[in-house]
């Protein structure tokens, strides 16, 4: 592995930490009152998938710890935002899913995050982000495989 010094790389995921950053800070900020990031990223993610999760798929799909998943999963199940049920086959495992709640609260933090989105997507200019997608994609999937095989 070379210690050199690459400046496009380190330009890269400077642009990448702060878009993150920035990103991060402007979905807080239009989220409804009590919900957090974690929150509206199990119910978008649950939403999506239109089917039940363990608690350890979710903890794995979002490279968090069982731990902190579980403490997400209990604020939003206290929420009525989740169902968790056992699994019939396997007392020690579990099932999540969306509530009709949890999906109101989802398509209400959607409706008021997609305005923002929709802005940002305009004042960059759509043709710009459509090229910058597939960089994007790859740069994400590179990522999760380093992650994966921890290095």
């Amino acid at each position: 592995m070379s210690e050199q010094f690459d400046p496009l790389a380190a330009a890269l995921f400077s642009e990448v930490f702060m878009a993150d950053q920035l990103a991060r800070n402007v979905v807080s900020r239009v989220l409804p009152k009590g919900m957090e990031l974690s929150h509206f990223s199990v119910l978008n993610h649950l939403a999506y998938l239109s089917e039940e999760r363990t608690p350890a798929q979710l903890a794995a799909t979002f490279h968090v710890t069982r731990g902190a998943m579980t403490n997400t999963l209990s604020k939003l199940v206290w929420a009525g935002h989740v169902h968790i049920r056992p699994d019939w086959d396997d007392a020690r495992r579990k099932f999540v899913s969306i509530s009709p709640a949890g999906k109101s609260a989802r398509d209400a933090a959607f409706a008021a995050l997609m305005p923002v989105i929709t802005d940002i997507v305009r004042d960059i200019g759509p043709e710009k982000v459509r090229q910058a997608l597939p960089v994007m994609r790859e740069l994400r999937a590179k990522l999760e495989a380093v992650g994966q095989n921890g290095k």
